[in-house]
């Protein structure tokens, strides 16, 4: 399926169910973008349990930390609208033993991804705003 945001390639992933609570939707799964990350939640009962971490090499290896680290960036798109979700994604990031702010540089170097908005300059501001 075709992104209308970039022409890139949306995959439709399910949601693991131990990061349900922490998403702003009440869906089981959402349409990601694999180039931009622009993300939009559906119900679709063939979704990917969990292979986000096609999107990029830099994700974790765990599924439901690839899924939570995945969201979380893609979730910075509207940092303001998501800040309260962004911090519980990577709560859990953080509690299965990886570092979200690494992660991010890594993101930010991936010539793969090109979000409509600046990893670096979100993962700066998120700096600030978790101090």
């Amino acid at each position: 399926m075709e992104c209308p945001e970039c022409d890139g390639e949306r995959r439709s992933f399910a949601v693991p169910s131990e990061l349900r609570e922490t998403v702003p939707f009440r869906s089981d799964s959402v349409l990601l973008c694999t180039r931009c990350l622009a993300f939009e939640p559906t119900d679709d009962p063939e979704a990917e349990p969990s292979n986000y971490a096609t999107i990029s090499d830099e994700l974790p290896d765990d599924p439901n930390t690839a899924a939570a680290m995945a969201l979380a960036t893609a979730f910075l798109s509207s940092l303001a609208l998501h800040r309260q979700h962004i911090d519980a994604l990577f709560d859990y990031v953080e509690a299965n033993g990886v570092d979200p702010l690494l992660v991010l540089d890594r993101l930010a170097d991936d010539p793969e991804l090109q979000p409509n908005f600046d990893i670096e300059s979100r993962r700066q501001q998120l700096l600030q705003l978790r101090d």
